[in-house]
């Protein structure tokens, strides 16, 4: 098992992500980067050159290309990319779990339940991201956020 630098996840967990997203070519790594005094999950392009962009599949790669650019020891995480073209939606939560014993926030629980979909721990194991099929606005209200296409989610496997 690898362990990645920054994340703590556990390279063995990216194999419970659903074999459905992984065969698709929307993926890319990033990297944890201080942009404006904060750090940010920055993308770049899997095996290649440069960052790469939630709206232009040509810098977007296939699973198996993510996590061997990951192995690099290089990027911290990999990603998953919405596109209009599929039929995935993300829904985010933050600051909703206890990254030490896994416990929601009791209005967290509430929507994860109700979506009865893949739900995994961010990276740092205090969020959630929710992948559904169907679409849904790009939207964020408080520490909800919903996107379909335009953005990535950072994907770890630690399933709920």
């Amino acid at each position: 098992m690898t362990e990645t630098k920054t994340t703590g996840f556990i390279e063995d967990s990216l194999d419970n992500i659903p074999e459905e997203l992984r065969r698709r070519p929307q993926w890319l790594v990033w990297k944890l980067e201080e942009r404006d005094g904060k750090p940010t999950k920055v993308p770049y392009i899997a095996g290649g050159v440069g960052r790469a962009s939630s709206t232009d599949s040509l810098t977007w790669r296939t699973f198996e290309e993510a996590v061997q650019a990951l192995r690099t020891g290089r990027y911290d995480g990999i990603g998953f990319v919405f596109s209009p073209g599929d039929p995935f939606a993300g829904v985010d939560l933050d600051g909703c779990r206890d990254p030490e014993t896994g416990e929601l926030e009791k209005w967290a629980a509430e929507i994860v339940q109700a979506l009865e979909s893949y739900t995994e721990a961010s990276p740092s194991g205090t969020g959630v991201h929710i992948i559904v099929r169907g679409k849904a606005p790009n939207k964020k209200r408080g520490r909800v956020e919903a996107y379909s296409s335009g953005r990535y989610f950072t994907m770890t496997g630690q399933v709920l």
